[in-house]
């Protein structure tokens, strides 16, 4: 009796899925409703201002046919915005406002066969936007090869910093957007000769509201690539046991496309773990470059021994002793003949993705390579350690294909 019931039933939904499906559909770009009753106006109106915005509470009119609450309002005073809210929520958010200063904004309520009610108009007072608030934290410095562009965005709202470079016959043109959301903007711009050049730069939002343009004369330090090829490998006890034939010199080879050995550590091995090796000169370093394991036979980029969490250190001694890194230091530590020249993260896949479930564009950053500065204050180095103390994996051995450096040999 139970298995011919369940037959039937299955043949009954079967047969008004095909009715379904057959079911013609008229007219499907009418409104939701025939009913064309306007709508009353929302009323009790409060106002909270927010930087460069406004919620606006109220309460929604006894109309059945409501569908939502409409804001029209202009920005900037040629630009119009809206901004909708559903009849579920009694506050309507209004954003994007060039300046700190009045603003009318007109509500409307509006049925579900688009029938406006008659407007109701509400005056905002804005606090100072958001990208106004970033303009004056916005500085500019001498950096290598460049300069670096360092700022605050408190609120964390999506702003640029456009950045422009002057000529001699004082024409200016964009070299370079930058776009965050991050509350700390810390980045350099390089490619450029040790001399004085004027720069600008402005704020605008994703409004497409902009600040003023600063200008100022900015005078790179000098920064040159490493010679490679002076590189050679300074083992110490400390140092993690090379595994796989994966010996150290492979790490300043030039070869950075996973399709050949790299350095690589024993699994199970000494943590954290450290590669050591020359720079055949002192220098003073900028910045470095490293080339992590990308995808290959198999999923390496963000996982396995790639490093996560690691640190640089230096010395400029001429055969400096060995000493037990810890797995974290503050910048500065000295330890020996060792000082810490910086803590470093490697960044997360850029799609957005998990790590274990990265895309072939988050392999393609890898396979280019990340660059990481050298804090200014670094003192000049002639030996480094690279110290892992997390790998993608949380594993016990570390590997990487190839790192560059670059700085001030002279």
């Amino acid at each position: 009796m139970k298995n011919s019931y369940t037959k039937f039933l299955l043949l009954m939904i079967s047969i008004l899925m095909v009715f379904s499906a057959c079911e013609k559909v008229d007219n499907y770009n009418d409104p939701a409703s025939q009913d064309m009753t306007k709508p009353g106006t929302v009323s009790n109106i409060k106002v909270e201002n927010l930087n460069g915005g406004a919620n606006i509470t109220y309460t929604l009119p006894n109309s059945p046919n409501l569908l939502y609450v409409l804001a029209e309002y202009k920005i900037n005073g040629t630009v119009t915005r809206q901004t909708k809210s559903s009849y579920y929520s009694d506050t309507i958010s209004v954003d994007g406002f060039a300046k700190a200063q009045p603003y009318d904004v007109t509500l409307y309520a509006v049925s579900r066969a688009n029938v406006k009610s008659d407007p109701v108009v509400v005056e905002v007072n804005p606090d100072t936007p958001p990208y106004l608030l970033v303009k004056p934290t916005v500085s500019l410095e001498s950096d290598f090869g460049g300069l670096k562009i360092s700022g605050l965005n408190a609120d964390k709202k999506n702003v640029g910093i456009i950045l422009l470079e002057v000529d001699e016959t004082n024409n200016s043109e964009v070299i370079d957007q930058y776009y965050t959301e991050r509350d700390t903007i810390n980045y350099s711009l390089r490619g450029y000769s040790p001399v004085a050049k004027k720069f600008g730069y402005y704020v605008m939002d994703s409004f497409g509201n902009i600040s003023d343009t600063t200008y100022q004369t900015v005078t790179p330090f000098f920064e040159t690539l490493l010679d490679r090829n002076r590189f050679s490998a300074y083992r110490l006890p400390t140092d993690g046991t090379i595994a796989y034939g994966w010996d150290l010199p492979y790490l300043w080879d030039g070869r950075t496309d996973g399709s050949s050995n790299g350095w690589h550590t024993d699994p199970g091995g000494k943590q954290p773990m450290v590669a050591t090796f020359g720079l055949g000169v002192s220098a003073k370093l900028s910045r470095f470059v490293l080339w992590a394991r990308p995808d290959g036979g198999d999923r390496y980029a963000y996982g396995h021994g790639n490093p996560k969490v690691f640190s640089l250190w230096g010395s400029d001694l001429a055969a400096p002793r060995d000493a037990q890194l810890p797995q974290y230091a503050p910048e500065g530590t000295v330890i020996g003949d060792w000082v810490n020249l910086g803590n470093y993260n490697y960044p997360p896949p850029p799609s957005g993705a998990k790590p274990v479930a990265h895309t072939t564009a988050d392999n393609d950053f890898v396979k280019a390579g990340v660059s990481f500065n050298v804090p200014l204050a670094s003192p000049k180095v002639r030996y480094v350690r690279l110290c892992v103390t997390t790998t993608w994996s949380s594993g016990t051995f570390a590997h990487a294909m190839e790192m560059a450096f670059y700085g001030d040999n002279r």
